[in-house]
């Protein structure tokens, strides 16, 4: 992002271009006192005319503090780091085996580097108790992931790395190996993805491919997730256990396309988070279910 200031004559302008097409980029305007907090800012899309009447009209002192809208925005660059891996964690609470593998998903989700997902799946209902925290799409995208693995077959605890590689989710050693490898893998085609939110909307940036990449369409998808959900289970094979799962994905959702070039996705807040949820995560992903080539998580 572009930061750019009224210089000596007009200290209190501040403008904050973000990226989009030349002729009409979000611009955010701020009035500001040197050297403290934002007084104010204003959103709008521009194009080089109406800009040029914008400073026109800050020279003239026409714009004034009451005419914005309160708002003090971090940069959306800040703090943010890329993740080494993503973790995809499928699971069922029929599943006697799995509590193993979700304790391990935690443990992966205290370091600031890992991206971690429990999905939870359906397909174990019969044995005795119906899965709480389970989605049909779930176990549509893990039957995805088994048909282009050519594996044939889906089980719990899976634990997918990158969108490349399956192994036990329980395994400590199959995990650490899957991330080393799909790091390396995976390196020359990252893609750099910031996520924040602004007012009422979130905003998506993915940047570029790589230069010497290859770009394949990608899917871009939006995860919704609580990050903590207790559930007491009275049947099946945890019959009697209280089971906790971290990072339960309630809604994945594809919410555009990028195709190598630059692209930014804003969306309202209030039509995706849901009462119980608590995060959003952002994944790149080629395809539907290829490798993940980029992640995100809300603020970070």
């Amino acid at each position: 992002m572009a930061v750019l200031t009224g210089g000596e004559r007009h200290p209190w302008l501040l403008l904050v271009r973000g990226p989009g097409p030349a002729a009409r980029e979000p611009l955010f305007v701020a009035l500001y006192k040197p050297g403290s907090r934002i007084l104010a800012a204003q959103e709008a899309v521009v194009s080089k005319f109406h800009l040029m009447r914008l400073l026109v009209a800050c020279a003239a002192g026409l714009l004034i503090a009451p005419a914005f809208a309160v708002e003090e925005t971090p940069d959306a660059n800040a703090g943010q780091t890329e993740p080494r891996a993503v973790i995809e964690m499928y699971t069922s609470q029929g599943c006697s085996d799995c509590p193993a593998a979700d304790a391990l998903l935690k443990r992966y989700l205290d370091q600031k580097n890992i991206v971690g997902l429990t999905l939870p799946v359906d397909y174990w209902d019969y044995l005795g108790w119906k899965d709480t925290l389970a989605g049909v799409r779930n176990s549509e995208r893990q039957r995805d992931y088994a048909e282009r693995f050519g594996t044939g077959t889906v089980y719990t605890p899976q634990a997918i790395v990158n969108g490349a590689v399956e192994v036990l989710g329980s395994s400590r050693s199959e995990i650490e190996r899957a991330i080393s490898a799909t790091e390396t893998a995976l390196s020359g085609s990252r893609v750099p993805v910031h996520f924040w939110h602004y007012g009422n909307s979130v905003i998506i940036e993915a940047g570029s491919a790589p230069n010497d990449a290859d770009p394949k369409e990608a899917t871009i998808w939006l995860a919704v997730v609580q990050r903590r959900v207790d559930v007491e289970v009275k049947g099946g094979e945890n019959k009697g256990k209280t089971l906790t799962y971290y990072n339960v994905v309630r809604e994945l959702t594809p919410v555009g396309v990028w195709n190598g070039r630059p692209t930014t996705i804003r969306l309202a807040r209030a039509d995706i988070m849901r009462p119980e949820t608590e995060d959003l995560v952002v994944l790149i992903q080629e395809s539907k279910s290829g490798p993940i080539i980029g992640a995100a998580r809300l603020g970070d």
